[in-house]
Protein backbone atom coordinates (compact mmCIF):
# COMPACT_ATOMS: atom_id res chain seq x y z
CA UNK A 1 0.00 0.00 0.00
CA UNK A 2 1.34 3.73 -1.23
CA UNK A 3 1.19 5.79 1.81
CA UNK A 4 -0.64 9.08 1.69
CA UNK A 5 0.09 10.86 4.81
CA UNK A 6 3.24 11.44 6.27
CA UNK A 7 4.00 10.82 9.41
CA UNK A 8 7.10 11.27 12.15
CA UNK A 9 8.61 9.18 14.19
CA UNK A 10 7.07 10.67 17.34
CA UNK A 11 3.81 10.06 15.76
CA UNK A 12 4.80 5.98 14.53
CA UNK A 13 5.68 5.43 18.06
CA UNK A 14 2.66 6.59 19.49
CA UNK A 15 0.79 3.85 16.99
CA UNK A 16 2.79 1.59 18.73
CA UNK A 17 2.49 2.22 21.99
CA UNK A 18 -0.59 2.51 21.56
CA UNK A 19 -0.74 -1.34 20.44
CA UNK A 20 1.65 -2.22 23.42
CA UNK A 21 -0.92 -0.58 25.80
CA UNK A 22 -3.90 -2.46 24.54
CA UNK A 23 -2.25 -5.69 25.14
CA UNK A 24 -1.87 -4.55 28.47
CA UNK A 25 -5.42 -3.97 28.77
CA UNK A 26 -6.69 -7.50 27.10
CA UNK A 27 -7.26 -5.93 23.08
CA UNK A 28 -8.24 -2.43 23.83
CA UNK A 29 -6.48 0.32 22.91
CA UNK A 30 -6.36 3.62 24.96
CA UNK A 31 -9.09 5.20 23.17
CA UNK A 32 -11.23 2.36 23.83
CA UNK A 33 -10.83 0.77 20.38
CA UNK A 34 -9.77 -2.95 19.82
CA UNK A 35 -6.10 -3.42 18.73
CA UNK A 36 -7.56 -4.62 15.80
CA UNK A 37 -8.09 -1.61 14.60
CA UNK A 38 -4.42 -0.32 15.24
CA UNK A 39 -3.78 -2.91 11.59
CA UNK A 40 -4.05 -1.90 7.96
CA UNK A 41 -6.78 -4.38 6.74
CA UNK A 42 -3.94 -5.94 5.07
CA UNK A 43 -1.42 -5.80 7.73
CA UNK A 44 0.80 -9.18 8.77
CA UNK A 45 1.80 -10.02 12.27
CA UNK A 46 4.21 -13.11 13.01
CA UNK A 47 5.04 -14.60 16.13
CA UNK A 48 7.06 -17.49 16.51
CA UNK A 49 5.98 -20.93 16.67
CA UNK A 50 2.27 -19.55 14.96
CA UNK A 51 3.89 -18.22 11.69
CA UNK A 52 2.59 -15.09 9.61
CA UNK A 53 -1.03 -13.85 9.66
CA UNK A 54 -2.37 -12.04 7.02
CA UNK A 55 -5.12 -9.40 7.27
CA UNK A 56 -7.35 -8.64 10.57
CA UNK A 57 -8.77 -11.34 10.62
CA UNK A 58 -6.10 -13.90 11.06
CA UNK A 59 -4.39 -11.68 13.35
CA UNK A 60 -7.46 -11.49 15.41
CA UNK A 61 -7.08 -15.99 15.19
CA UNK A 62 -3.51 -15.15 16.34
CA UNK A 63 -4.04 -13.18 19.08
CA UNK A 64 -7.07 -15.65 20.24
CA UNK A 65 -4.66 -18.24 19.87
CA UNK A 66 -2.21 -16.71 22.02
CA UNK A 67 -4.29 -15.08 24.74
CA UNK A 68 -5.34 -18.64 25.38
CA UNK A 69 -2.08 -19.45 26.75
CA UNK A 70 -1.13 -15.36 28.46
CA UNK A 71 -3.51 -14.64 31.17
CA UNK A 72 -1.61 -11.02 31.54
CA UNK A 73 0.97 -8.92 30.37
CA UNK A 74 2.60 -5.89 31.36
CA UNK A 75 5.18 -3.88 29.08
CA UNK A 76 8.32 -2.08 30.80
CA UNK A 77 7.86 1.18 28.78
CA UNK A 78 10.52 3.25 30.83
CA UNK A 79 13.15 0.16 29.39
CA UNK A 80 11.93 0.84 25.81
CA UNK A 81 15.03 0.97 22.65
CA UNK A 82 13.34 2.93 20.14
CA UNK A 83 15.33 2.41 16.83
CA UNK A 84 14.06 4.80 13.67
CA UNK A 85 14.83 4.27 10.15
CA UNK A 86 13.71 7.33 8.62
CA UNK A 87 11.42 5.49 6.80
CA UNK A 88 8.38 3.45 8.06
CA UNK A 89 10.37 1.28 9.83
CA UNK A 90 10.57 1.50 13.60
CA UNK A 91 12.34 -1.00 15.45
CA UNK A 92 11.12 -1.47 19.27
CA UNK A 93 13.28 -4.05 22.21
CA UNK A 94 11.96 -3.84 25.58
CA UNK A 95 11.16 -6.39 28.34
CA UNK A 96 7.88 -8.09 29.78
CA UNK A 97 6.70 -9.45 33.00
CA UNK A 98 3.06 -11.20 33.55
CA UNK A 99 1.21 -14.62 33.51
CA UNK A 100 1.31 -17.26 31.65
CA UNK A 101 -0.81 -21.10 32.03
CA UNK A 102 2.46 -22.37 32.29
CA UNK A 103 3.02 -19.75 35.34
CA UNK A 104 4.44 -16.40 36.10
CA UNK A 105 7.26 -15.01 34.15
CA UNK A 106 9.52 -11.16 34.23
CA UNK A 107 12.92 -10.55 32.21
CA UNK A 108 15.79 -11.73 34.09
CA UNK A 109 14.27 -13.86 36.17
CA UNK A 110 15.84 -16.04 34.94
CA UNK A 111 18.31 -14.03 32.97
CA UNK A 112 17.87 -16.90 30.48
CA UNK A 113 14.09 -16.88 30.72
CA UNK A 114 11.11 -15.18 28.70
CA UNK A 115 10.12 -11.42 28.80
CA UNK A 116 13.12 -10.38 26.59
CA UNK A 117 11.17 -9.35 22.74
CA UNK A 118 12.26 -6.94 19.86
CA UNK A 119 9.79 -5.78 17.05
CA UNK A 120 9.58 -4.57 13.73
CA UNK A 121 7.12 -2.47 12.86
CA UNK A 122 6.12 -0.76 9.92
CA UNK A 123 3.18 2.04 10.31
CA UNK A 124 2.09 4.28 7.67
CA UNK A 125 -1.53 6.54 7.72
CA UNK A 126 -1.81 6.08 11.10
CA UNK A 127 -1.85 2.18 11.07
CA UNK A 128 0.57 -0.84 11.79
CA UNK A 129 1.10 -2.41 8.35
CA UNK A 130 3.92 -4.79 9.56
CA UNK A 131 4.83 -6.40 12.92
CA UNK A 132 7.19 -8.98 13.18
CA UNK A 133 7.36 -10.36 17.04
CA UNK A 134 10.61 -11.88 17.71
CA UNK A 135 10.87 -13.61 21.19
CA UNK A 136 11.48 -17.07 22.82
CA UNK A 137 7.35 -17.88 23.35
CA UNK A 138 8.44 -20.93 26.12
CA UNK A 139 7.40 -18.86 28.66
CA UNK A 140 7.89 -21.88 31.12
CA UNK A 141 11.04 -23.02 30.24
CA UNK A 142 9.76 -26.33 29.58
CA UNK A 143 11.36 -27.08 26.48
CA UNK A 144 14.32 -29.10 27.99
CA UNK A 145 14.21 -31.76 25.67
CA UNK A 146 16.02 -30.02 23.26
CA UNK A 147 17.39 -27.48 25.56
CA UNK A 148 18.35 -29.54 28.35
CA UNK A 149 20.45 -27.28 30.35
CA UNK A 150 16.69 -25.61 31.19
CA UNK A 151 16.50 -28.52 33.38
CA UNK A 152 19.31 -27.59 35.70
CA UNK A 153 17.72 -23.99 36.22
CA UNK A 154 14.22 -24.03 36.18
Amino acid sequence: MISTLTMTDEQRKSVILDYFRAFDNGGVAPDGRSILELFADDAQVYFPKWGLATGRDQIGRMFTDLGARLLSITHDYAHFNWVFSGTDVVVCEGTSFGEHVEGSWCAGSPVWGAGYWCDVFEVRDWKISRCFIYLDPDYGGGDTTRYPWLSKTV
